[in-house]
């Protein structure tokens, strides 16, 4: 056992001598930075051999000696200083806290005394408190009574004031008719040159075509690309040409499910949090004026989790089943299109969401992606001149017959339909990935449209098969369709032309460089 002590003892002299010297230097280094009395020598021991020029450089050196100290001591002060802020902070931050705790005490006492209250109440009527929650079918959500009306003799609650007011200041509006006369290309160049012309907002016909072929394919468009190219402010354009302002609704990472996006009934107040895009919504049943609302960021949450419901509504073919539940239940003053709590989704509103993939966003699934019709703005475009170009009035249903006539007159030809035939067969093959019916479905529309807008056959199948189809590539394994990429490029350049295909092959060289 002694000669363990003594292993353990010189083993560990090693380090604590090494430590000890550390500091010793550590103290002298410092000492004899600050030893005056060193430096008062050296002077004194040249003094006699400066001429009159060499004492002014003395006195230099001694000045920028003690700037160099003074530099050093608040350098050193200023890091304290931070170190301190922090700790500071980091105090706070714990405080704040046990406020936040307390306080949800607090709400936790006044819930718990507002329910005895409630009991009190219902007692005196006769009833019990479970008699009450159940009367007439109309407890809320979870047997909670979140939607009762309140009991008050002589009191009929109006839970959706801002609705109401729409209903009080529009009873008397009807639809206008504007007795529009262009054409898709008209209204395209019309756009670009207001955005131009009025915003400074400059945009190519290889965005506004997708945009305008998006509008028709259905009612959600989502932008994507890379942050500051103008996702936003193409909305944002859309809706000042349109002379109908967008709702800007900001989707912050807390929302779960649809009363995030459309509110939700608060039970102490007995008022229904009314949002910005539930009054839109609510709005666009007045008039034939097309309304937008901007999702912006909309992968901040999952998108599948808060407008899971519109996207299963807005697939119905049958636009008078597009009714999403508000309430459960109907008070005598909701407002007049709620009915038996629910509102109808208008047929001239458009969702418009605005996505940035960083690692601060969750990844949009297929399910949405599939009901939607991505567009990417990668890209800036330069300043150009364009003639001034006023608002316009637009009637939605004149909008959506321009659609209906483009898809009589430009369906998909023999040859486009031969193309997006073999495209599917290659995909299926090399990739097991199929087109679906709704895809289908979707192609004729976009294809459509986009030649209507003044675009080509081959372009609109191009731009659509790398926006839906391609994109599931990013959820393939890398090893798996490394081999497959070159001949894929091949295979598009030798059967429709080199370049033809130029949106495909971006996408796929993309790909081909992250592998």
């Amino acid at each position: 056992m002694n000669t363990f002590f003594r292993f353990f003892y010189e083993f560990m002299s090693v380090f604590f001598e090494g430590l000890t010297s550390s500091i010793k230097g550590l103290v002298d280094g410092i000492g004899k930075m600050f030893n005056i009395d060193e430096y008062a020598r050296i002077i004194d021991n040249y003094k006699e051999y400066f001429n009159g020029k060499e004492k002014i450089f003395v006195v230099l050196c001694v000045i920028f000696l003690i700037l160099i100290v003074l530099l050093v001591v608040g350098l050193i002060f200023l890091l304290v200083k931070k170190i301190l802020r922090r700790m500071s902070n980091h105090y706070s931050k714990d405080e704040l806290m046990e406020e936040i705790g307390s306080l949800n005490d607090e709400v936790r006492k006044l819930m718990k005394e507002k329910d005895e209250l409630m009991a009190m109440k219902v007692s005196q009527l006769g009833l019990s408190p479970d008699d009450k929650d159940n009367k007439d079918g109309k407890d809320g959500k979870d047997g909670k009574g979140e939607e009762e009306e309140p009991e008050e003799e002589g009191i009929q609650g109006i839970r959706f004031p801002k609705l109401c007011s729409y209903d009080e200041l529009y009873k008397n509006t009807r639809p206008q008719n504007y007795e529009n006369s262009y054409t898709l290309t008209e209204l395209i160049d019309d756009f670009r040159c207001f955005s131009a012309s009025q915003l400074r907002l400059y945009y190519d016909y290889t965005i506004l075509r997708p945009f305008f072929a998006g509008l028709a394919c259905g009612k959600l468009i989502i932008l994507q690309g890379i942050s500051g190219t103008g996702k936003t402010s193409l909305a944002y354009a859309w809706g000042k040409f349109v002379k109908n302002d967008s709702c800007v609704s900001s989707v912050e990472p807390s929302w779960r499910d649809k009363s995030d996006f459309l509110g939700y009934f608060n039970e102490l107040t007995k008022k229904f949090n009314e949002t910005r895009a539930l009054g839109e919504i609510y709005l666009a049943g007045f008039d034939d004026k097309v309304h937008t609302i901007i999702l912006d960021e909309m992968n901040l949450a999952r998108v599948e989790y808060y407008f899971a419901d519109l996207l299963s509504i807005l697939e119905m073919p049958n636009r008078d089943e597009w009714l999403v539940d508000i309430v459960s239940s109907s008070w005598p003053n909701d407002p007049k299109k709620l009915v038996n709590g629910k509102l109808k989704l208008p047929g001239n509103l458009w969702y418009i969401g605005t996505i940035n993939n960083d690692d601060s966003t969750f990844m949009v699934t297929d399910k949405v992606y599939d009901r939607a019709m991505p567009i990417d703005i990668n890209t800036k475009v330069d300043p150009f001149k364009c003639r001034e170009q006023e608002a316009m009035d637009i009637n939605s249903s004149y909008l959506e017959g321009l659609f209906q006539e483009a898809i009589e007159k430009y369906p998909l030809s023999p040859k486009g339909l031969e193309m997006v035939k073999e495209i599917d067969d290659y995909v299926t093959e090399h990739f097991r990935i199929a087109f679906g019916n709704r895809i289908m479905k979707q192609l004729n529309v976009f294809s459509a449209v986009y030649v209507a807008c003044g675009g080509k056959e081959i372009e609109a199948i191009d731009y659509f098969i790398s926006k839906k189809i391609l994109r599931k590539f990013d959820q393939l394994s890398v090893s798996f369709i490394r081999d497959e990429i070159n001949p894929f490029i091949s295979f598009l350049n030798k059967k429709y032309g080199k370049g033809s295909m130029k949106e495909m092959i971006e996408y796929l060289e993309r790909v081909k460089k992250s592998v």
